[in-house]
Parts: C-alpha cells; structure tokens; sequence
C-alpha cells in the first residue's frame, strides 16, 4: 500500500512519456512544436506542487491520490481522443499537476510516518519505486507499439494501471490510519529547534498558517538548502538532453546512443538503495557530496573529451560515470525535503520545495539549449558541471547547519 502505487502510476506514465512527441507530430506538429507539448508535462508538475500541498494538508494523502488519479484518468482520455493540438497540450498539462499531486502525498505520508532512523533508505526505497516505472515503462510500449501498432496503446495502458491505482488506494487498507506518526529526533530549522518529544497517537489540533505564509516563515532554507537540491535536479535534468545530443555530435546512429543512455539509466537504477544506506549510517552529506562531484566533475571531464583519441570510448566511461552519480543521488531530495519539513503540517513547505527542485530541473535543458546555441554543446556540458560542483559546495556548507542527524545514542538499524 506504500509502495505499489507508486510503481503503478510511474510504469503508465513512463509508457506515455516517450510517445508525447510522436503523438503530437502525428497530429501535424513539427520537431519545435512537439517539443514544447512534451514540455507541458513539466509545466504542469511545476504548476501543480503548491495547490497538492494545500490538498494534502487538508484532506490527506490518501484522497490526495484518489483525486489526482481520478483526474489523470481524464488526461489520458483526452489525449486519446484530443481533436487538435491543444487540446492534447492541456491534457499533457494536467497530467503533470496530477503527477505533482500523487508524488507529494506519497512524500508527505513518508515524511510523517517513516522514522528518521531509516527514513532514507525509506525514501530511496520510493524514489527506486518511481525508477522502476520509469525505467520499464518505455519497453512496455515498445511492445505495444509492436502488437497494435498505434500510440494510443500505451494510453490505455496508463489508463489501466491508474484505474487498478485508484481502486487499491481507495479500497485497500489506508496506511494514514494503520501506521502511527513516527517519533522524531530532535530537529533544527535555522535557529528553532523542536522539542524532541515523541508523537504518538492522533495528531493535535493546531491552526494551518498556508502556504505561502509557509514559504516565508521557511524561507531561509529553501534559499540556501533549497537552491543546492535545485542545482541536483538540474544535473539530473541535463544529463538526459546532454548524452543523446553529445552521441549525436560524434556521429553516433540512435541505436548506439539508446545503448549507451540505456547502461547508463541501468547503473542509476541499480544504485538506488545504496544511497538510502549511506545516508542513513553516515549521514545525507556521504551520499550529496559524493554524487554532486562525480556527476559535476564527470560532466566537465566530458567537455574536455570531444575532440581527443577515441571520443566514442570517453562518452560511454563518462556515461557511466554521470550513471553513478545520478544512482548515489537516489532519495536524496526526498530525504532532504522530509528532513527539513515542519512535523506539524509538512505537506505545505514541501510543495515549496519540489516547485523549487522542480524548477531546477525545467530550467536545465533550457540552459543547454541556450549555450549550445550560444558557444557550443561541450561548453554546455562544462556550464553544468561547474552547476553540479557549485552544488556540492552549498551541500557542504547547508547540510550541517539545516538537516538532522539520528541522535548518537541511537542504534544503528540493521540492513534491510
């Protein structure tokens, strides 16, 4: 009940994904046009993190989901019978404000749930449960793209997986009431530190202040915390427009360069729960600074490597490279975010802070785009290394001050 949802949501979404495009130059749009309907999907996410955290603060996690799933259903009809263009932009559009709302239920139900003793590997846990989808969804419509030779097939995927979704969220066993609130380990958020003392039971009555009373009152952590996890989301963002449009620089054919994203996405995913450990035995700092500097020294490694002996060998070793860094980084601003998150009413900072890494992350293949155009693609990739170093300089300095640590006279909990 904590996990599978979100494996359902994802796989149907990351079938859909990849054909957003196909479907919209099937309609008559060119490459320029088809890209920007893509685009919507993040708009919607980026627009639709604030509204899910008043949701989730008012009527829960679970309707949260039930509503975003209702509505993503009416997406995905309409980008199946969408007449014109715009309409299935605006269908792209809302199933991104629905995948906004999903994720951050999901994330303000960890965050008061799961304990800080293993809350990132918790986390990482999710964040691989949203990989997966991800990863496997675009082989799923592959093969339906082989058996009924139409996009629409992987629509009516995501339509099935969102309807199973909705009914098991809806009448499956509602973890809000059988897990309690966890205990919490004293927390410092700037310079107020909470009580420390455990929670238990029902959670008290207290006076909602917003959201974006939220955002003020947080507002020197999301300008400094904040800002290093927007610069991780942008790494992440630009290492999937860089890769591809750096094979195609060397001449490489589409093949090639699905093979070498694809080993690179397998590393990531098969480092997912590494990271949930490292953060969990040694602190968030042992798993952030290591992944910002492989990916921000392995991009600026990958600029320089263009026009050397063997290219073709250095793309995939510095491929491989970003995979690593991307996979130790798995959770980390899920963790982060639940970390720093009031305990009384965490749903309304936290749809600050995804709007915050999501922006991060829409803006990255905009600065690509722009340098690339501007200079050249090798300057772009050393611009975002130099992004991923930067951010784990302000991991170095921000984590210490802004996040928690399980207090030393706690056990450390066993693996698993």
């Amino acid at each position: 009940m904590v996990y599978l949802p979100t494996v359902l949501f994802s796989l149907g979404e990351g079938a859909v994904i990849p054909l957003i495009p196909v479907i919209a130059a099937s309609m008559g749009a060119d490459v320029a046009f088809a890209a920007l309907v893509a685009s919507a999907l993040v708009v919607g996410q980026l627009c639709g993190n604030l509204p899910a955290g008043w949701a989730v603060a008012r009527i829960g996690e679970r309707f949260t989901m039930v509503i975003a799933g209702a509505i993503a259903m009416l997406s995905a009809v309409g980008m199946v019978f969408a007449p014109s263009i715009g309409v299935l932009a605006a269908s792209v559009f809302v199933l991104g404000f629905c995948a906004a709302a999903f994720g951050l239920a999901r994330h303000a139900f960890m965050t008061t749930r799961v304990p800080i003793e293993f809350r990132a590997r918790a986390l990482s846990l999710l964040g691989g449960s949203f990989r997966l989808g991800i990863f496997i969804g675009p082989f799923v419509a592959a093969g339906l793209l082989e058996l009924f030779a139409t996009e629409t097939a992987a629509i009516w995927f995501f339509l099935g997986c969102l309807t199973v979704m909705v009914l098991l969220v809806l009448f499956g066993p509602d973890p809000e009431k059988t897990i309690p609130p966890a205990a919490t380990s004293p927390i410092r958020i700037g310079t107020t530190e909470d009580s420390g003392e455990v929670v238990s039971g029902a959670i008290p009555t207290f006076e909602r202040i917003g959201i974006f009373r939220t955002m003020w009152q947080q507002r020197t952590v999301l300008s400094r915390l904040g800002l290093a996890a927007a610069s991780l989301s942008a790494v992440r963002s630009a290492r999937q427009v860089v890769l591809p449009l750096w094979g195609l620089s060397l001449g490489l054919d589409a093949q090639t360069i699905a093979l070498v994203v694809g080993i690179s996405g397998a590393i990531d995913f098969a480092l997912f729960y590494a990271s949930g450990q490292v953060m969990d035995r040694f602190g968030r700092m042992w798993a952030a600074m290591p992944a910002m500097i492989l990916m921000g020294a392995g991009f600026v490694a990958l600029s320089l490597s263009h026009d050397v002996e063997a290219p073709v060998l250095w793309f995939g070793m510095f491929a491989a490279v970003l995979g690593v860094g991307n996979g130790l980084s798995s959770g980390i601003l899920l963790t982060l975010g639940a970390d720093v998150a009031p305990k009384r009413e965490p749903a309304a900072f936290l749809g600050s802070w995804r709007t915050l890494t999501d922006a991060g992350g829409a803006i990255a293949p905009l600065l690509v785009s722009a340098i690339t155009a501007i200079a050249s693609l090798p300057v772009a990739a050393a611009a975002i290394g130099v992004i991923g170093l930067l951010g784990a300089v302000g991991f170095v300095r921000w984590i210490p001050r802004f996040v928690p640590r399980v207090r030393d006279d706690d056990p450390v909990p066993p693996p698993g």
